[in-house]
């Protein structure tokens, strides 16, 4: 399966802090708002999510249809047919927010250790 652009999507006390943190390895902001308390940040081709209060714990993020850049690929594996793969493996859906045949849409899972991943595209 082509899941595109991987993430780290980090559930933090305090947005400005780790901003800060992180800066210190190397990242930079690249998208997101301190004022909407999420940021995406980059150290090359290496992608973390800062999101504070939006979630509980960490979360590894998919971006079928986007490369690390969260430029559209020309080629990718649709989110519904990920979905639906997983399925058919056995693969129990957490969260299923797909209700268009095309187009964005998402789903997450739970690994056997109890991690989320999220498939989430945006094209």
């Amino acid at each position: 399966m082509k899941l595109g652009g991987f993430s780290l999507s980090l559930s933090v006390k305090d947005l400005a802090t780790s901003k800060a943190f992180y800066e210190k390895l190397g990242f930079t902001v690249y998208a997101g708002e301190m004022a909407h308390n999420f940021l995406i940040m980059k150290n090359g081709d290496t992608n973390i999510g800062l999101f504070q209060g939006m979630f509980e714990g960490n979360i590894l993020t998919f971006n079928p249809g986007w490369d690390t850049d969260a430029s559209p690929l020309t080629t990718f594996d649709d989110v519904r047919d990920i979905h639906q793969k997983l399925g058919e493996q056995g693969i129990e859906v957490k969260a299923d927010a797909i209700e268009t045949e095309q187009g964005p849409a998402s789903f997450s899972v739970t690994d056997p250790d109890g991690n989320t991943i999220l498939f989430d595209q945006h094209v």
